[in-house]
Protein backbone atom coordinates (compact mmCIF):
# COMPACT_ATOMS: atom_id res chain seq x y z
CA UNK A 1 0.00 0.00 0.00
CA UNK A 2 1.16 3.56 -0.60
CA UNK A 3 0.07 6.81 1.03
CA UNK A 4 0.99 10.48 0.92
CA UNK A 5 0.68 12.58 4.06
CA UNK A 6 -0.05 15.86 2.28
CA UNK A 7 -1.44 18.45 4.69
CA UNK A 8 -3.23 16.01 7.01
CA UNK A 9 -3.28 16.55 10.73
CA UNK A 10 -1.59 13.96 12.93
CA UNK A 11 -4.98 12.71 14.12
CA UNK A 12 -6.50 12.48 10.63
CA UNK A 13 -3.46 10.65 9.25
CA UNK A 14 -3.41 8.18 12.15
CA UNK A 15 -7.12 7.52 11.61
CA UNK A 16 -6.61 7.03 7.85
CA UNK A 17 -3.88 4.45 8.46
CA UNK A 18 -5.80 2.66 11.20
CA UNK A 19 -9.00 2.49 9.13
CA UNK A 20 -6.99 0.93 6.26
CA UNK A 21 -5.50 -1.66 8.62
CA UNK A 22 -1.93 -0.36 8.33
CA UNK A 23 0.31 -1.69 11.12
CA UNK A 24 3.69 -0.50 9.78
CA UNK A 25 4.67 2.65 7.90
CA UNK A 26 7.85 2.85 5.83
CA UNK A 27 8.93 6.41 5.07
CA UNK A 28 10.33 6.65 1.52
CA UNK A 29 11.20 10.36 1.57
CA UNK A 30 14.86 11.02 0.86
CA UNK A 31 14.71 13.73 3.54
CA UNK A 32 12.25 12.57 6.22
CA UNK A 33 11.20 15.94 7.57
CA UNK A 34 8.60 18.66 7.11
CA UNK A 35 8.99 22.27 8.23
CA UNK A 36 5.35 23.04 7.48
CA UNK A 37 4.01 19.90 9.15
CA UNK A 38 6.46 18.99 11.94
CA UNK A 39 4.35 16.00 13.02
CA UNK A 40 5.56 14.35 9.78
CA UNK A 41 9.23 14.70 10.71
CA UNK A 42 11.11 11.44 11.28
CA UNK A 43 11.74 12.10 14.99
CA UNK A 44 8.10 12.94 15.58
CA UNK A 45 6.79 9.96 13.58
CA UNK A 46 9.05 7.64 15.59
CA UNK A 47 7.17 8.83 18.69
CA UNK A 48 3.51 9.18 17.78
CA UNK A 49 2.99 6.33 15.30
CA UNK A 50 3.95 3.53 17.75
CA UNK A 51 1.69 5.22 20.32
CA UNK A 52 -1.25 4.54 17.97
CA UNK A 53 -0.15 0.99 17.16
CA UNK A 54 1.78 1.59 13.94
CA UNK A 55 5.47 0.73 13.60
CA UNK A 56 7.64 3.28 11.78
CA UNK A 57 10.91 3.12 9.91
CA UNK A 58 12.69 5.35 7.42
CA UNK A 59 14.04 3.61 4.31
CA UNK A 60 16.52 5.98 2.71
CA UNK A 61 17.28 3.51 -0.10
CA UNK A 62 13.72 3.88 -1.41
CA UNK A 63 13.84 7.69 -1.26
CA UNK A 64 13.30 9.86 -4.31
CA UNK A 65 15.33 12.67 -5.87
CA UNK A 66 18.03 10.59 -7.53
CA UNK A 67 20.64 11.69 -10.07
CA UNK A 68 19.63 11.34 -13.71
CA UNK A 69 22.08 9.15 -15.56
CA UNK A 70 23.16 10.20 -19.05
CA UNK A 71 21.42 8.34 -21.89
CA UNK A 72 18.47 7.28 -19.74
CA UNK A 73 16.33 4.83 -21.72
CA UNK A 74 13.22 5.92 -19.80
CA UNK A 75 12.09 8.43 -22.43
CA UNK A 76 8.35 7.99 -21.84
CA UNK A 77 8.71 9.61 -18.40
CA UNK A 78 8.63 13.34 -19.10
CA UNK A 79 9.60 14.38 -15.60
CA UNK A 80 13.38 14.32 -15.12
CA UNK A 81 13.13 13.26 -11.48
CA UNK A 82 10.96 10.26 -12.46
CA UNK A 83 13.47 9.28 -15.18
CA UNK A 84 16.25 9.52 -12.59
CA UNK A 85 14.31 7.33 -10.15
CA UNK A 86 13.54 4.77 -12.88
CA UNK A 87 17.29 4.48 -13.46
CA UNK A 88 17.92 4.19 -9.72
CA UNK A 89 15.47 1.27 -9.54
CA UNK A 90 18.05 -0.77 -11.47
CA UNK A 91 20.55 -0.46 -8.59
CA UNK A 92 21.46 -3.07 -6.01
CA UNK A 93 20.52 -0.63 -3.21
CA UNK A 94 16.97 -0.24 -4.52
CA UNK A 95 16.55 -3.97 -5.13
CA UNK A 96 17.68 -4.85 -1.60
CA UNK A 97 15.46 -2.19 -0.01
CA UNK A 98 12.41 -3.28 -2.01
CA UNK A 99 13.05 -6.93 -1.14
CA UNK A 100 13.15 -6.02 2.57
CA UNK A 101 9.98 -3.93 2.23
CA UNK A 102 8.06 -6.73 0.51
CA UNK A 103 9.22 -9.25 3.12
CA UNK A 104 7.95 -6.91 5.85
CA UNK A 105 4.65 -6.38 4.01
CA UNK A 106 4.17 -10.15 3.72
CA UNK A 107 4.23 -10.35 7.54
CA UNK A 108 2.65 -7.04 8.58
CA UNK A 109 0.13 -4.79 6.79
CA UNK A 110 2.54 -2.09 5.58
CA UNK A 111 2.27 1.20 3.70
CA UNK A 112 5.03 3.27 2.15
CA UNK A 113 4.71 7.00 2.73
CA UNK A 114 5.90 10.13 0.98
CA UNK A 115 4.68 13.71 1.27
CA UNK A 116 2.84 14.01 -2.07
CA UNK A 117 -0.86 13.32 -1.56
CA UNK A 118 -1.51 11.87 -5.00
CA UNK A 119 0.49 8.80 -5.98
CA UNK A 120 0.71 9.60 -9.69
CA UNK A 121 2.82 12.69 -8.95
CA UNK A 122 5.18 10.79 -6.65
CA UNK A 123 7.94 8.21 -6.99
CA UNK A 124 5.61 5.85 -5.11
CA UNK A 125 4.07 5.07 -8.51
CA UNK A 126 7.43 3.78 -9.79
CA UNK A 127 7.98 1.72 -6.64
CA UNK A 128 4.47 0.32 -7.16
CA UNK A 129 5.27 -0.48 -10.81
CA UNK A 130 8.33 -2.43 -9.69
CA UNK A 131 6.50 -4.33 -6.95
CA UNK A 132 3.55 -5.16 -9.21
CA UNK A 133 5.27 -5.96 -12.49
CA UNK A 134 8.51 -7.59 -11.32
CA UNK A 135 7.44 -9.08 -7.98
CA UNK A 136 3.79 -9.93 -8.66
CA UNK A 137 2.57 -7.91 -5.68
CA UNK A 138 -0.83 -6.25 -5.64
CA UNK A 139 -0.29 -2.62 -4.66
CA UNK A 140 -3.04 -0.27 -3.53
CA UNK A 141 -2.89 3.49 -3.12
CA UNK A 142 -4.58 4.91 -0.01
CA UNK A 143 -6.17 8.28 -0.68
CA UNK A 144 -7.62 10.90 1.69
CA UNK A 145 -11.03 9.75 2.82
CA UNK A 146 -9.87 6.14 2.88
CA UNK A 147 -10.39 5.26 -0.79
CA UNK A 148 -8.12 2.43 -1.97
CA UNK A 149 -7.16 2.20 -5.64
CA UNK A 150 -5.36 -0.78 -7.18
CA UNK A 151 -2.17 0.41 -8.87
CA UNK A 152 -2.39 0.58 -12.66
CA UNK A 153 1.06 0.26 -14.28
CA UNK A 154 2.47 3.50 -15.65
CA UNK A 155 1.74 3.94 -19.34
CA UNK A 156 4.83 3.14 -21.39
CA UNK A 157 6.46 0.75 -18.92
CA UNK A 158 7.70 -2.64 -20.07
CA UNK A 159 9.49 -5.52 -18.40
CA UNK A 160 12.99 -6.08 -19.80
CA UNK A 161 14.41 -9.17 -18.12
CA UNK A 162 14.52 -8.34 -14.41
CA UNK A 163 14.16 -4.58 -14.90
CA UNK A 164 11.56 -2.05 -15.91
CA UNK A 165 12.13 0.31 -18.81
CA UNK A 166 9.83 3.23 -19.51
CA UNK A 167 10.18 3.47 -23.28
CA UNK A 168 7.22 1.61 -24.76
CA UNK A 169 5.07 3.49 -27.21
CA UNK A 170 1.32 2.92 -27.10
CA UNK A 171 -0.15 0.64 -29.74
CA UNK A 172 -1.85 2.63 -32.54
CA UNK A 173 -5.61 2.20 -32.49
CA UNK A 174 -7.05 0.31 -35.42
CA UNK A 175 -10.61 1.45 -34.79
Amino acid sequence: MTVGHGTASQEAFADLLQQAGVRALVDVRIGPGSRKFPHFGKDSLEQWLPAVGIAYRWEKDLGGFRKLLPDSPDVVLRNESFRAYAGYMRSDEFTAALTALLAQAAETPTAIMCSETVWWRCHRRLIADNAALLRGTTVQHLMPGGKLTVHPPTQGVRVAGEELVYDAQPEPSTG
